[in-house]
């Protein structure tokens, strides 16, 4: 008997723009525009953005602002409502539980596992991870429950859970991640996506 699949997603540049480089371009620090294409280590990225923060007093709400204006990218609604017809989709995400609500709202309430941030007076003072390279162990743990997991991202934090994965693609990657990992197909089109994924439920 065929083992049951899941599909895990990540979620800014998969489905929705990112978060931190539309919050650069509401303030116009530039130096908020480095994301994990960019930085491999997200605990490096992440003292990054603190000290960004602080230094130009930005508060969880200035931020809260900004997702509020953001939108899923152009046909991403409609993919994932197709995918979850064919099976179960998690989106595994090093976003925080303070940022992903209203995005989650507009993709019709996908389960999403990701971090928290601790607050202290309206002002992001830490954050907490749910645990270390959580995409990667969540997909280990999927398969500990006998799911065949298929995988999809655009960043370097995405990779170990591609490569964990019983399938993994690229979606929407940038060149650079695309040339240092060419063992996993790379697609642009939801479409493209799509069929790769059928192919291989």
């Amino acid at each position: 008997m065929k083992a049951q699949t899941i599909v895990t997603l990540d979620l800014e540049g998969v489905l929705v723009p990112e978060i931190w480089i539309a919050v650069a371009e509401r303030t116009g620090i530039e130096a908020l525009r480095r994301t994990t294409r960019d930085e491999p280590d997200y605990d490096v990225l992440m003292r990054y953005r603190l000290d960004l923060l602080d230094q130009h007093g930005l508060t969880l709400g200035l931020i809260q602002d900004v997702i509020g204006t953001l939108e899923p990218l152009p046909g991403a609604k409609a993919f994932l409502d197709e995918l979850r017809e064919l099976t179960q989709v998690v989106i595994l995400s090093d976003t925080f539980g303070e940022f992903a609500q209203p995005l989650m709202r507009q993709l019709g309430w996908p389960a999403i596992l990701c971090h928290q941030l601790e607050v202290r007076d309206g002002k992001i003072t830490d954050y907490k991870l749910r645990q270390p390279n959580q995409k990667q162990r969540a997909v280990e743990a999927l398969q500990g429950l006998n799911y065949r997991v298929i995988a999809a991202g655009d960043s370097f934090n995405d990779t170990t859970m591609l490569g964990q994965a019983d399938a993994g693609f690229l979606f929407h990657a940038p060149e650079s991640i695309r040339a240092q990992f060419p063992q996993f197909p790379a697609f642009d089109d939801y479409g493209d996506l799509m069929q790769a994924i059928r192919e291989v439920l």
